[in-house]
């Protein structure tokens, strides 16, 4: 089968899919805080969630849902503005209603309707509220742009802006497409971060094939970003394939893959730049590991060193600072072996200081987004790791979000 495929950022329209979202008066702000999306019959499913162990009330009753319904989904509900976490069995409760009452709704079985919640944790959910405007959310469902763009809009809670990328490429003749939607701008770490995102596609595929190719690229993605190193406790990748386009995931694996690898790296990379108070993203190239895990767990300590990421906020190419947290990763590296870049410039030379222009160096930091490479000196595996400078507004934001 002879395929051909391309990442777009413009919404694209996998069949078997329809979106909506209202206004439950969840947020104080009277903006939509309630989404739905209905799947078509037979649509399959894959997931992976936090790994923090405070888990909130609709990732234990999505998991279950998923686990009866042996990968099955026929609606997707997501709230923002309340995370019904730490909420004990009424939070539970909750979100089991919500679910009951859509399915009843949408003649669909409760196990194949999937809750999701953002927002603050401990404040019981208005369960009413929810229930109250489910009627109107299924009616306003459709298969269109705009509901794409609502119910992105929808879900956010301190994001600026929607995160939408989209993907298409042609199996035989037919086109399979590739919806991804997504939030997230604070609490983002590894294992998943403070982020909801969900990929819609109209390839007929096995929840056990879903799950391979979601795990590969979250791996390559989601769990290469962070912000702030807080891993929060809603955090959910979901991946639905209606079946609709008739191709087999089979017999396009690889073109999908890659399609799924560019929608989550542009999504991952969205939520990086919409970052709380974040003025700069940094691309942090961790090279010449003995394996992808080590290089991840060098790229983890820097991203998350404040003061690297506050030297970062004011552009200061302080290398020893990175130096010093490469040191402190566990990584058993040797400091005569190891290099650092920022941009261009060798700024460090096998541990000790290489001449350079700061000049030149604090011009590359003061870019929206700029590149920083270390080298180990310990063998040939390398991760690209997506992370932010620390800023005063992101400390202004998360000191007044409750309040």
């Amino acid at each position: 089968m002879k395929t051909r495929g391309r990442l777009t950022k413009k919404i694209v329209l996998p069949a078997g899919f329809s979106f909506s979202a209202a206004c439950a008066g969840i947020k104080a702000s009277g903006r939509p805080d309630l989404a739905l999306v209905e799947a078509a019959p037979g649509t399959t499913a894959a997931a992976m969630f936090t790994k923090n162990r405070v888990v909130a009330a609709p990732l234990e009753v999505g998991r279950a849902a998923l686990s009866e319904s042996r990968g099955r989904v026929r609606a997707l509900i997501v709230n923002s503005g309340n995370a019904n976490c730490a909420t004990g069995t009424p939070g539970i409760l909750a979100a089991q209603k919500v679910c009951r009452e859509l399915g009843q709704l949408l003649h669909v079985p409760t196990s194949q309707v999937f809750p999701s919640s953002t927002g603050i944790i401990g404040v019981p959910l208005p369960v009413n509220k929810v229930v109250a405007c489910l009627a109107e959310l299924s009616a306003k469902r459709a298969a269109t742009e705009q509901g794409i763009g609502n119910f992105a809009h929808a879900i956010m809670t301190t994001d600026t802006r929607p995160k939408l990328a989209g993907a298409t490429f042609r199996a035989g003749n037919s086109t399979v497409k590739l919806q991804g939607i997504a939030k997230g701008a604070g609490m983002i770490h590894p294992q998943l971060a403070t982020m909801l995102v969900y990929l819609f596609t109209d390839v007929a595929a096995a929840p056990a094939e879903l799950r391979r190719a979601l795990q590969k690229g979250c791996d390559q993605t989601f769990n290469c970003i962070s912000i702030d190193g807080d891993t929060s406790t809603n955090d959910t990748v979901l991946l639905l394939a209606s079946g609709q386009s008739g191709i087999p995931l089979k017999k396009a694996w690889e073109p999908f893959s890659a399609a799924l690898l560019g929608v989550c790296q542009s999504l991952a990379g969205q939520i990086i730049a919409d970052g709380e108070g974040v003025q700069h993203v940094v691309r942090l190239h961790v090279e010449q590991a003995r394996s992808g895990e080590e290089a991840r767990q060098v790229a983890r300590t820097v991203a998350h060193s404040l003061l690297v990421k506050t030297a970062w906020a004011g552009a200061d190419p302080n290398w020893g600072r990175i130096l010093a947290a490469v040191g402190r990763s566990g990584v058993a590296i040797d400091p005569a072996r190891v290099s650092i870049f920022i941009g261009d410039q060798m700024v460090c030379r096998d541990g000790v200081a290489h001449e350079f222009s700061e000049k030149r160096a604090h011009n590359a930091l003061s870019q929206p987004t700029s590149e920083i490479r270390i080298r180990l000196g310990r063998g040939h595996d390398s991760v690209v790791f997506l992370t932010t400078d620390l800023t005063a507004e992101y400390v202004r934001i998360n000191a007044d979000y409750s309040t």
